[in-house]
């Protein structure tokens, strides 16, 4: 591709390179950098792609572009920012894959992973559509799954995936767009046709600093979107629809919603209700239990008609949707007369719904293992614990993913949320141990809830990633005590 197509739509502060040399790709980490490319030196949070730029021009690259540090030794272009013009060097290198699938983006506090997969589902079932989802677990085209390493992609490789699904011939693309993908440009150049707003509750303030400054990232979806599904169940909603500049539509328990829901039923292992709107009424059964169901399938059912899918045809295929790994999934635990299930809650507001859910539904005590991420929020931590002795009626409290900080730090903190409430709780530092202490302390009826790692299967100890499948540890637990 000639340099100037390569270039188009990025504000060129200046240059030195002529602008029809051919580029054979593009790179933005200098240790991947083959004769020929184009090298983007990307500031960072660990360290500044400016530093690489030397090693960059010796592995080969024809042209740097930059925001300072321009070589003698190699044609450069500056720009005001690289990480903006990466995610539009993708666009422009992958010929804009987004322009010709529907591109649904789904941004929220909780919720995203489900809703995506609710979603996946229904346009798979509704449309007989080719599907590719975006997201926490996994990334999927129709279903070849392929791994992820976070929510959203870095942008260049972002575009690069979308492309691969448009040549896979999905029509539809359903992703999970964080706010640190939104704050950190890694959608830009990309052409959403609906958007949709879950939640806003306290998460990843170690990065945003203020929950003001999350809700301004998570509202950019808003400006780059054709039209707006937000749940009017939560507060944040209507000031999240004040900014957006698309068409938005409301969805929500409340009365005031376009889209709401009546006669709710919460089972054991479903909810029931009438999805309704304006005179139209559909009955629908979701095999997925949880109150956030609820609010999940509002918001997956509120995407399907800005796609223009009738309400019958989208709760009907709705109802042939799975539960998605790690979301309240239920572990076998054969010949037990207890549960346990798996979530992946990890911020206030997912282990409150959570463990509300639970107790909905929960005949005998709700026991709780979870713990804290490390270098994340520490604000969260006794929150949660406060959280846990309210709702939970035992709790071991353990490690999650403790990374570089001591576990008893993080728990220490926690535990300042649990003090002077009435609730039994025990310690356990190793995550293994807890579980095995909160397996021989359910009785008959009882619910164990693991909450925290969910679909994980590792646990990060200091830069290390460790395998640990709670699955894994349940079931070992369950036969070390028929021994």
């Amino acid at each position: 591709m000639k340099l100037q197509d390569l270039l188009n739509g990025i504000g060129v502060l200046e240059s030195n390179a002529p602008m029809n040399m051919e580029i054979t790709g593009v790179s933005y980490a200098s240790n991947t950098v083959r004769a020929g490319e184009l090298f983007v030196a990307v500031p960072g949070f660990a360290t500044d792609g400016h530093r690489y730029i030397p090693d960059a021009v010796l592995r080969g690259a024809a042209v740097v572009l930059c925001e300072r540090d321009m070589p003698d030794d190699v044609p450069w272009v500056r720009v005001e920012s690289s990480r903006e013009a990466l995610a539009l060097l993708g666009a422009n290198w992958y010929r804009h894959p987004s322009a010709s699938m529907q591109v649904i983006g789904v941004t929220g506090t909780n919720g995203k992973t489900s809703v995506t997969y609710l979603l996946k589902t229904l346009l798979e079932t509704a449309l007989g559509a080719k599907v590719g989802l975006i997201g926490t677990i996994c990334n999927l085209i129709g279903d070849q799954m392929l791994e992820t390493e976070r929510t959203t992609p870095e942008s260049f490789a972002l575009q690069g995936l979308l492309a691969q699904m448009r040549d896979a011939g999905c029509t539809h693309v359903v992703m999970e767009v964080s706010s640190h993908a939104l704050a950190l440009h890694r959608v830009d150049g990309i052409r959403f046709t609906v958007g949709a707003f879950t939640n806003l509750t306290e998460d990843h303030l170690d990065f945003h600093k203020t929950m003001e400054e999350y809700r301004k990232a998570k509202a950019m979806l808003f400006h780059r979107c054709e039209k707006g599904v937000f749940n009017l169940d939560d507060p944040c909603a209507r000031r999240m629809m004040e900014e957006a500049t698309c068409e938005c539509h409301t969805v929500g328990t409340a009365s005031a919603a376009e889209l709401t829901a009546k006669d709710i039923f919460l089972g054991a292992d479903h909810v029931e209700m009438e999805a309704c709107e304006g005179a139209a009424q559909t009955h629908l059964r979701l095999g997925i239990p949880g109150r956030f169901t609820v609010s999940n399938a509002l918001v997956a059912l509120g995407i399907a008609r800005q796609l223009g899918i009738a309400l019958s045809d989208a709760v009907s295929a709705l109802e042939t949707a799975k539960g998605v790994k790690g979301r309240i999934e239920v572990v076998p635990t054969p010949n037990r007369d207890f549960t346990v299930l798996i979530d992946y809650a990890h911020t206030p507001d997912g282990l409150e719904n959570v463990l509300r859910s639970v107790r909905d539904f929960c005949k005998g005590r709700v026991i709780l293992v979870f713990g804290c991420g490390g270098d994340r929020d520490r604000k969260k931590r006794p929150i949660m614990g406060g959280i846990a002795a309210k709702y939970a009626d035992f709790a071991v409290v353990t490690s999650d993913n403790p990374r570089t900080e001591e576990p008893m730090t993080i728990i220490e903190d926690i535990l300042q949320g649990m003090a002077g409430t009435k609730t039994p709780y025990i310690v356990e530092e190793n995550r293994r141990l807890a579980i095995r202490t909160a397996l021989r302390e359910a009785k008959k009826d009882d619910i164990v809830l693991l909450a925290g790692k969910g679909h994980e299967t590792y646990q990060i100890l200091g830069t290390e990633k460790t395998h640990l499948d709670e699955r894994e540890e349940v079931a070992a637990a369950l036969c070390e005590t028929e021994e």
